[in-house]
């Protein structure tokens, strides 16, 4: 199973819409984009991942549905992402079968125990710090979480890939890397992407 390093969560960009934020993103190279579009009917987000699974398509990406596997289903996407109140990961795997992606939502590392029993095939752990992106966040990580988790995950022997998430910005990669994350989910930062070059994105997607 290919868990890309470099993630992007899209957001419907300021002059745009999510579909605008994620060709921008796939034109710089980014290989991974969930798709997370709350507070809207189910029916409006099938038809914008239908749109989103053919721009994947076009660049050779891989799409993940954030909360909607049926969505991922119709749409075909590579996989779906469950936070920990979405559906419970044995039903979605029973909608996707075996060889979809599913990825899970984790804030302490009784959740990533959880999360590996339920056989995810990566966690995203989260959030480093506030953002503003997500409501209802959970109890923010930031460095020093991270590095405890991770620790304890050695320790108990489990492998499964975390993804970081939640506020990240530039100068915080490496220090999250060095932590031993096997990858970053960035949201607002690519959505803003005022500054980034072309070394930014082959660094961080190999």
């Amino acid at each position: 199973m290919i868990i890309d390093k470099l993630q992007y969560i899209s957001q419907a960009a300021a002059d745009g819409s999510h579909l605008t934020a994620i060709e921008k993103v796939l034109r710089n190279g980014v290989q991974w984009v969930q798709l997370r579009i709350k507070d809207q009917a189910e029916e409006e987000v099938l038809e914008i991942a239908g749109q989103a699974a053919e721009l994947c398509t076009k660049y050779g990406a891989r799409l993940i549905v954030n909360d909607y596997p049926q969505i991922a289903l119709e749409v075909d996407a590579y996989g779906v992402h469950l936070g920990l109140d979405d559906m419970p990961v044995a039903e979605a795997r029973a909608i996707l079968g075996e060889s979809t992606c599913i990825g899970g939502t984790a804030n302490t590392f009784e959740d990533v125990l959880r999360r590996v029993q339920e056989g995810v095939d990566y966690i995203g752990l989260g959030p480093y710090r506030y953002t503003t992106t997500k409501k209802n966040l959970s109890p923010i990580l930031g460095l020093t979480g991270y590095e405890t988790i991770l620790r304890q995950m050695v320790e108990a022997g489990i492998t499964t890939p975390v993804i970081a998430i939640g506020g990240i910005e530039q100068h915080d990669i490496e220090l999250l890397y060095s932590a031993g994350v096997h990858g970053i989910a960035l949201s607002g930062l690519l959505t803003r992407d005022n500054n980034l070059n072309a070394e930014f994105y082959v660094n961080y997607s190999r």
